[in-house]
């Protein structure tokens, strides 16, 4: 039964991400002539430039990357991709919105912010709407590259092309329009709430462990660490707290950590996602 919702779920949430990408791409970047980037900004430039129905050359440019996701990825995220994509064609085919406006910025940012919201939450749901996170992942596992590098550097010869073929403003209007999907599908994927790491080692660490429960409000993991050696000298042992909090408290508890021991040595890291403890529901001051 557990199972059953949880498809349910995740079947009616990439309905969604494929509505609002449909929507990015049909009332603001296909009617005024605007690329994303990846695999859907081949297909809508193939589209303009030979005149052909979006619908179709998107599923024709999205099966050579399903071809190769079939041998990289696990086969029901390939297929849940490839229903994924075949939905939001077929959206895109029957949608009759109208642009919605005719402002050049707008469109870039607007159209943007809908595809990347339906990107990023289709991939939340173990899905993907664009090949090039497909081919990414390929020629990471092959070559070692990231797949960061992989999507950059197809999306700068996409852009380059189009910037030839169409028209430079055409071209940069496009990049505008990458970069502000790539942000919202960050977004998406890991939440508005942005988390950080500390690891403090302080010669008080009760008083500080005190004061980042009672506080703060977030909880902490004690590890015990050996042998180190800095400015006070060489350290036998000494408590290594480790807390994850939400940014908006990081100069409050920079400015406990200094009130209670100004000498103590604070790492802070960025932290990519979080689940369960208290950090959704912090403990009671």
């Amino acid at each position: 039964m557990n199972k059953l919702k949880q498809v349910l779920s995740e079947s009616f949430q990439i309905c969604i991400g494929i509505l609002l990408a449909s929507i990015g791409l049909k009332a603001f970047l296909l009617p005024n002539g605007f690329l994303d980037g990846g695999a859907t900004g081949i297909a809508i430039l193939i589209s303009q430039l030979f005149e052909l129905n979006i619908s179709i050359v998107l599923l024709i440019v999205s099966i050579p990357f399903l071809l190769i996701g079939w041998n990289t990825l696990n086969k029901k995220i390939v297929l849940k991709s490839f229903l994924s994509i075949t939905a939001l064609a077929i959206f895109i085919h029957f949608e009759n919105f109208t642009s919605v406006t005719n402002d050049k910025l707008l469109i870039s940012i607007f159209g943007g912010l809908f595809l990347g919201a339906g990107i990023g939450i289709t991939i939340k749901n173990g899905a993907v709407l664009d090949g090039s996170e497909i081919l990414g992942i390929f020629i990471n596992k092959r070559f070692g590259i990231s797949i960061g590098k992989v999507i950059l550097l197809f999306n700068i010869v996409l852009f380059s092309i189009t910037a030839f073929l169409l028209s430079i403003e055409v071209s940069m209007y496009s990049i505008l329009t990458f970069l502000i999907t790539a942000k919202v599908i960050d977004l998406m994927i890991e939440g508005f709430e942005d988390y950080v790491g500390l690891m403090i080692v302080s010669e008080k660490p009760n008083e500080i462990e005190t004061g980042l429960i009672k506080e703060i409000g977030v909880g902490i993991t004690i590890y015990k660490g050996s042998k180190g050696f800095g400015q006070r000298g060489q350290k036998v042992h000494d408590e290594i707290i480790h807390t994850v909090i939400n940014r908006i408290d990081i100069n409050r508890t920079y400015r406990l950590i200094e009130q209670l021991d100004e000498k103590a040595f604070i790492i802070e890291f960025d932290i990519n996602n979080v689940k369960g403890g208290i950090l959704k529901k912090y403990l009671s001051t």
